[in-house]
């Protein structure tokens, strides 16, 4: 294989280039278009309103008490657009919290497994569900199911039969962001324990059948689909709160928060005006089945030009069925270190950054194209566009 010229600054040392240290900032003057796998771009017009925010006659909610009228009213509104956005139940309670993804893993099992020996499911299908085990096992007896390769790598899902029905909780990661692996439609468990969803990267963009599925807790972090970090959207079961751990701190406490009407400590006030913002414009664009449309159109333009190219490019799942569409990793060449520079540089003269970033979890040979809601179909045809024109310059004569 032949490997392009790149026009480079001199200056920089290649393996110092900040292309390949991970930066998102593509040349002077060049529109960045980010595949980062998170936080992410946001969606054109919600940037625009955001943006507005500051010129508005009233006051922007970075500056506004938690407790003022002003922000209690942004609160329940941003709450009634979910609701209807997502079609949550009564049944169910939403919630604003601090921590991120990791402080539900610790949240989860203290407010669902009081005296700390219960048993929790754990169905392991990649990173950041194994990483969710690891913490709950502190708080409570994890029984896990798990799919990882003898390379501690996942390809695949674990089985969902035969589940400890002693377990108070089945959790699961609907989209594997690091090893690209999703669930497109929630797995009827068999036994009567509550499901608890990781749905950080891909809550908005498909439907949820939450009695169905007897979804328990769905939480989501705000910095892939529904605005920037800062931000947790917690969705619990009403018959499920009231028993939490004594352990449980007030600031990771469903039922705390949820008796002093999610304002038990300073909520992320502008953070939360985003994710309304967001909902909003999910609405005004056809809500999530227009989101999943979006989103099977995006990826499968990735995987069609990967699984054409006659192994220039390569991805890790094989099974059509679980591959992820907010994710989609890829390698070039079989991992070929050389053309995998020359890729990135070339993809990042042109303004296309985030397919390799820096992270402690490593993702080895392979870069990933992340599709969230907020990448146009026009911009991941761009990519699909480059990719092209990279492998028809590189192949094999």
């Amino acid at each position: 294989m032949k490997t392009t010229n790149m026009h480079l600054d001199s200056s920089i040392a290649v393996d110092q280039h900040p292309a390949l240290l991970g930066s998102l900032v593509p040349p002077k003057g060049v529109k960045p278009l980010n595949f980062s796998p998170g936080p992410t771009s946001l969606a054109a017009d919600v940037e625009a309103e955001i943006k507005s925010l500051f010129d508005a006659e009233r006051m922007c909610s970075m500056y506004l008490s938690h407790r003022s009228p002003e922000f209690v009213d942004i609160l329940h509104n941003t709450v009634k657009q979910f609701r209807i956005a997502m079609d949550i139940p009564d049944q169910y309670e939403i919630l604003y919290m601090h921590g991120g993804g990791h402080g539900q893993f610790a949240a989860v099992p203290l407010n669902l497994c009081p005296q700390g020996n219960e048993k929790a499911t754990y169905i392991v299908n990649g990173t950041w569900s194994k990483r969710a085990a690891s913490e709950a096992s502190k708080y409570c007896n994890v029984v896990t199911e798990s799919s990882e390769n003898p390379d501690v790598t996942f390809t695949s899902n674990p089985s969902f039969e035969n589940l400890d029905p002693e377990s108070k909780y089945v959790y699961l990661c609907s989209n594997e962001t690091v090893n690209g692996i999703e669930l497109h439609q929630l797995p009827k468990l068999g036994i009567d324990a509550p499901l608890v969803i990781d749905a950080s990267s891909d809550f908005t963009t498909k439907p949820i059948d939450w009695l169905g599925a007897n979804v328990g807790i769905l939480y989501a972090c705000a910095s892939k689909n529904i605005g920037h970090p800062g931000a947790t959207m917690c969705i619990i079961r009403k018959d499920l709160l009231g028993n939490s751990s004594k352990f449980c701190p007030g600031v990771l406490c469903y039922t705390t928060n949820i008796k002093e009407g999610n304002l038990w400590n300073t909520i992320a006030t502008f953070n939360v005006e985003v994710t309304g913002i967001y909902a909003k414009w999910l609405l005004a664009q056809g809500g999530v089945q227009e989101m999943e449309r979006r989103a099977i159109i995006k990826s499968d333009r990735l995987y069609k030009l990967i699984d054409q190219s006659n192994g220039f490019y390569s991805t890790p799942i094989t099974d059509h069925a679980i591959r992820s569409r907010m994710n989609v990793p890829f390698d070039v060449a079989g991992g070929d270190a050389s053309l995998t520079n020359d890729f990135i540089l070339q993809a990042w003269e042109k303004g296309i950054v985030g397919l390799r970033t820096l992270t402690p979890f490593g993702t080895g040979k392979y870069m990933r194209a992340s599709l969230y809601n907020g990448v146009s179909v026009e911009n991941t045809g761009i990519l699909a566009s480059f990719m092209e024109a990279f492998m028809n310059a590189n192949k094999t004569k």
